[in-house]
């Protein structure tokens, strides 16, 4: 049976989950480990990202100079625009900055961009990405969020859920590569499918079976079973686990090319209790 909170959000169309830190260092080891130089010299597009509340912008910038990053760009969504609707408060971006505008904050996505220390410090981090407003409302398919995406080399994100289809497309017309969340039921979509079948994506390296916790706006509701899950895996407060979510990618890792372990005739038959 689908999780009941994946069901919700298609319903409801609430597609703010919060990709915990600790899951995308996890997922994102696993192609270091098969090639180190996987990120070196590329840009990398996290659409779909407010540095304020996405961990992978700030995993990425954290990160930048180890990955041997080019160039990092982040985009996000105008409150206004998205169809769950929840109280929104300036990020620390824009309420410290003299070009902060409240109402065309309600109106239009940002773009964040760090390739430079702006600080002056030596190092390229998280306090040196830069950001102004985009001339739209940030949405993926918009003519300048699709200009990014042809400048990106690989895209990694968590795209809205009930979304997942036309966001998987739209990668896929630009020959992206890209590590990105969906519901593990997405791959019966006959979008999907095909795809795997084909050996065009594959699933990431973060096994399915194993919960995810996603951080969710103050007051979505979250089934108590689910919260309390999340509590015993650390996450006390605005958070979910969703049980049947998992990667996407076209990007390789060392994980997927591990030996399928079988069973031995003997063991088999041993098993069901027939002696050899």
């Amino acid at each position: 049976m689908a999780n009941q909170n994946l069901s919700n959000a298609k319903t409801a169309k609430n597609d703010e989950f919060y990709t915990q830190y600790h899951d995308i260092e996890v997922e994102v080891n696993a192609y270091l480990e098969y090639d180190k130089d996987v990120f070196r010299g590329k840009t990398v597009l996290l659409p779909c990202d407010d540095p304020e509340w996405s961990n992978f912008t700030k995993f990425f910038a954290q990160k930048f100079q180890t990955l041997g990053l080019k160039k990092l760009i982040s985009t996000s969504y105008a409150p206004e625009s998205k169809k769950y609707k929840y109280g929104y408060q300036p990020s620390l971006f824009e309420a410290d900055d003299p070009k902060f505008d409240a109402a065309k904050t309600q109106t239009h996505g940002k773009i964040f961009v760090l390739e430079r220390d702006k600080t002056g410090d030596g190092r390229i981090d998280y306090q040196d990405i830069e950001w102004t407003y985009l001339e739209g409302d940030g949405d993926f398919r918009s003519r300048e969020v699709c200009k990014l995406r042809d400048e990106a080399d690989i895209i990694v994100t968590n795209p809205p859920f009930s979304l997942f289809r036309e966001f998987l497309a739209w990668i896929m017309e630009a020959k992206m590569k890209f590590i990105i969340i969906g519901n593990m039921n997405a791959i019966t979509y006959k979008e999907v499918f095909p795809r795997i079948k084909d050996n065009e994506i594959w699933l990431g390296a973060t096994g399915f079976v194993s919960d995810m916790v996603f951080g969710v706006p103050p007051g979505t509701p979250v089934k108590p079973e689910d919260k309390a899950k999340a509590a015993r895996l650390g996450y006390v407060g605005d958070y979910t686990r969703l049980g049947n979510s998992c990667w996407y990618t076209n990007l390789d890792h060392g994980r997927r090319h591990c030996p399928l372990p079988l069973m031995t005739r003997n063991e088999n038959l041993k098993l069901v209790g027939i002696k050899t």
